[in-house]
């Protein structure tokens, strides 16, 4: 299996296209939708990248593979799926995630099954991208619906883990838990090959170093900053709920998630014709309409 990443540097997302260079079947991990908030404009140029390649290289985009529903960047997969026939795949725990976020945005109309969701992904299950098996490897701790994808040595890990000078996802979302993500990573992804080869979600290039996107388990297990081989799940439960008390949201976390909880599907229009995002203001702290807390 071949694997292409292609990075944003404005979230610092990797996506990547994995595919088969005999029979030319391919999916597609965690594409980008740009979005700027300054003018509440989307733009296409990192998803154009993917396709273009993926027309170059003549592939068959079986899967758009979501690890997650991601809080810091808009999902392309809308955009795959219409020029690729690809189905849009979610773990199946996303109904959770459906569920909280739909009361914070007020979203009324907002199925809270996951049927937006070509295929919603069960743990242990097996998707078929032609010649291409994906195991699915449920990993949540970042949220509830987190999944790791894994084809033969290779996994994809979303926010679960990442390169070893940065650790892993963090978990103060709703619904997110640094237990359940030591369970994840120490119990679930550790156990497997020392060989196995991990692309990670993101990477956001600690101390300026230049980019990477790849790591092995082995190397994660020996050094990576959050959990070891031998870090104990109360010592990292304590370290990443500290770590994360100190983290600023997600510069696009209100837009992000209320598209990507529906498939990556832009808010529909209105009468007006335009489409709205909804941001919920002072969420954690109700004022009255002078801005004054309540």
């Amino acid at each position: 299996m071949k694997i292409q990443h292609f990075y944003d540097p404005a979230t610092y997302t990797l996506t990547y296209l994995a595919w088969d260079s005999d029979t030319r079947d391919a999916f597609v991990v965690d594409p980008v939708l740009d979005y700027d908030p300054v003018g509440s404009k989307t733009a296409t140029r990192s998803i154009e990248e993917v396709a273009a390649f993926a027309k170059k290289e003549g592939l068959k985009i079986h899967y758009v593979l979501e690890t997650h529903a991601h809080a810091d960047h808009l999902s392309g997969s809308q955009y795959l799926k219409r020029r690729f026939d690809s189905r849009v795949v979610i773990g199946a725990r996303i109904v959770e995630v459906q569920k909280v976020f739909k009361g914070v945005f007020d979203l009324a109309d907002l199925a809270d099954d996951g049927s937006q969701f070509d295929r919603l992904a069960k743990d242990g299950e097996t998707l078929h991208a032609g010649s291409l098996a994906i195991e699915v490897l449920a990993t949540p701790g970042h949220t509830p619906a987190c999944v790791t994808y894994k084809v033969g040595d290779v996994i994809f890990t979303g926010d679960a883990l990442f390169i070893e000078d940065y650790g892993t996802g963090r978990c103060d979302f709703p619904a997110g838990s640094a237990d359940a993500l030591y369970t994840s990573v120490h119990d679930k992804l550790y156990a497997l090959p020392d060989a196995t080869r991990v692309f990670v979600g993101h990477d956001y290039q600690p101390n300026g170093r230049a980019l990477r996107w790849e790591t092995t388990i082995g190397r994660s297990k020996e050094s990576n900053i959050h959990v070891t081989a031998s870090t104990s799940r109360a010592e990292f439960v304590a370290r990443r709920t500290e770590r994360d008390k100190k983290l600023d949201a997600p510069r696009l976390l209100f837009p992000s998630v209320q598209v990507n909880i529906d498939a990556g599907r832009l808010p529909r229009p209105r009468a007006n014709g335009l489409r709205y995002l909804a941001i919920p203001l002072d969420l954690k702290r109700p004022t009255e309409d002078d801005g004054t807390p309540k």
